[in-house]
């Protein structure tokens, strides 16, 4: 006769069982809180914003409108915004991860003389800086102000995420590269074509923070860049957000003091997710590189 075999729960004893189900709730927790104000705030965004002030969220989907996307949709400055952040983040992320992937090699390698000294090196910008106003000179001292190069050059190498990626090349079998060898090839033909095909995992994982850094950030943009023409989306949603001022014709119809805020508040929930949408759209396709890739300083250090 057959015995049933037990689940690996069931294995557990009985304090492992509380301390799983105590960690299961408190994960269910966090995702509640996550889940909420993002379902709170779609549902918002298509309620019309005389209702939503009066009764909240409501299922009466005549109640509904799609007044803030149109509006959103048709501001010119809104799409001008969202073409720069596509840009500055993209070539933000080629750059960055080009430059990163090329440090954290030769700090990988046991031959590489000084390795030390320039890790000493590195660590230290990780914790002391110049300051906000020294890097405002530097910046406009070489003449990038107002310019993509602001955006783009001074946060394009990261001492993390090199040290991430060094990692992980140190985690790959030394006997990769005397094969290589053996059979001819070059320093560079190994890294370019052998290396980096295997660390496609740390590559996108590297990417897609930094992509995610850059599609965030709004500072740099607000201290270095004066034409609105090259302004990220995040600038223009920053004073949707927090400034309370949208983009001029967006409310410019509206008659009464009361009916403006009320469409302001409107758009606020409309513009958060189409700034979002990028972020949600991208995700899935880089989650499966995530395991891999965060854990490989978990390996070694």
């Amino acid at each position: 006769m057959k015995t049933k075999k037990k689940s690996e729960f069931a294995r557990h004893s009985l304090g492992d069982k509380s301390i799983l189900i105590a960690g299961y709730i408190l994960l269910g927790l966090f995702v509640v809180a996550i889940i909420l104000p993002v379902i709170y705030i779609i549902l918002a965004s298509f309620i019309d914003p005389v209702t939503l002030q009066n009764s909240g969220i409501t299922f009466d989907f005549s109640k509904w409108t799609l007044t803030a996307y149109e509006r959103v949709m048709s501001n010119a400055q809104i799409w001008v915004g969202f073409k720069n952040a596509v840009i500055y983040s993209v070539l933000f992320t080629i750059l960055s991860v080009v430059v990163t992937l090329l440090a954290a090699y030769p700090m990988s390698r046991p031959d590489f003389r000084g390795r030390s000294f320039f890790n000493i090196i590195f660590v230290i910008t990780m914790f002391f800086g110049g300051g906000l106003i020294p890097t405002y000179l530097l910046i406009s001292d070489l003449g990038m102000l107002d310019t993509i190069w602001a955006i783009l050059l001074p946060g394009a190498f990261s001492v993390w995420n090199m040290i991430i990626a060094r990692t992980y090349y140190m985690g790959i079998p030394a006997d990769l590269q005397e094969a290589a060898q053996v059979d001819g090839a070059t320093e560079l033909t190994y890294f370019f074509r052998i290396l980096l095909p295997v660390c496609t995992p740390i590559i996108a994982t590297i990417a897609m923070w930094q992509f995610v850094g850059m599609w965030n950030s709004y500072f740099d943009a607000m201290i270095y860049l004066n034409s609105a023409s090259k302004q990220p989306l995040q600038l223009v949603l920053r004073s949707i957000l927090i400034q309370n001022q949208p983009e001029p014709g967006m409310v410019s119809d509206m008659q009464s003091t009361a009916q403006r805020a009320q469409l302001a508040e409107l758009l606020k929930y409309a513009t958060i997710i189409i700034s979002s949408l990028p972020l949600m759209v991208m995700y899935p396709f880089f989650q499966r590189y995530f395991d891999s890739g965060i854990m490989a300083g978990a390996v070694k250090g």
